[in-house]
């Protein structure tokens, strides 16, 4: 059973969507229909869904906006638009989908049927990940290896072949010692969560460093030097506890 929201400031989308969807398509049920994306918002802090269909246009806040307002995105995501216009974003956005208004009932089947797919395959994928971390961190005495999730698969990273992590918003960047940079839609706190070894530090809000690889310390500019060269601040609330690690 699929579990549905559907937000579209427009009441009559909503009733049409909500018609279609119910007389189309069985073992779906809709949970929660919004005309206010504020709204939609309170909902999903106390309720999980399997996808969410996101009209994009709408006064409060548009769907790119509604979608940066959420940090654990476990859902397959449907844009609905009356324009085209918004397809390079949404897929930017790993939309699962984007369909035009006035929706065509044969579009929307094909639809729902990825979303069922998504939904097995997130499962399967969520099950596999949280075994293979645990036998991450089972082992990280004698590998100090780490499992990071990127793109629906797991990259086990050595922790001294990680430099520093870096904060974007919702999301983080890993700094590894071959020069490559691998992106995680993940926020830093969740990151900082996945690397709980000892030698990496929360130095500064965006900022988690290997403290292996520090090589300089600047206490009247307040910031270090790193194996690869790169400056990172000091939070000055941050800095008793980091002179105490290192």
């Amino acid at each position: 059973m699929l579990k549905i929201i559907l937000i579209d400031d427009e009441s009559k989308s909503l009733t049409s969507l909500k018609w279609e969807i119910t007389n189309f398509c069985n073992d779906i049920e809709i949970i929660g229909k919004f005309t206010n994306p504020i709204e939609a918002l309170t909902f999903l802090k106390t309720n999980s869904v399997d996808c969410i269909f996101l009209d994009i246009e709408m006064p409060q806040m548009d769907g790119f906006q509604f979608l940066d307002q959420i940090n654990e995105k476990d859902f397959a995501v449907v844009f609905t638009t009356a324009y085209d216009q918004y397809a390079i974003k949404a897929i930017k956005e790993r939309a699962l989908d984007y369909l035009l208004k006035p929706i065509d009932s044969d579009d929307l089947k094909i639809t729902l049927d990825r979303v069922f797919e998504f939904k097995k395959s997130f499962q399967l994928n969520k099950t596999l990940e949280e075994s293979l971390l645990k036998i991450s961190k089972s082992n990280e005495g004698l590998s100090k290896k780490v499992a990071i999730p990127i793109d629906g698969k797991l990259v086990f990273l050595k922790t001294q072949d990680i430099i520093y992590c870096k904060s974007d918003g919702n999301y983080c960047n890993i700094f590894l010692e071959n020069k490559e940079k691998l992106f995680l839609t993940k926020k830093l706190k969740e990151v900082e969560d996945l690397l709980n070894f000892d030698c990496f530090f929360r130095i500064h809000n965006s900022y988690l460093i290997n403290l292996e690889k520090v090589k300089e310390y600047f206490k009247t500019d307040g910031y270090v030097v790193l194996t690869n060269n790169k400056k990172i601040p000091v939070s000055r609330n941050r800095k008793n506890n980091f002179l105490d690690r290192v």
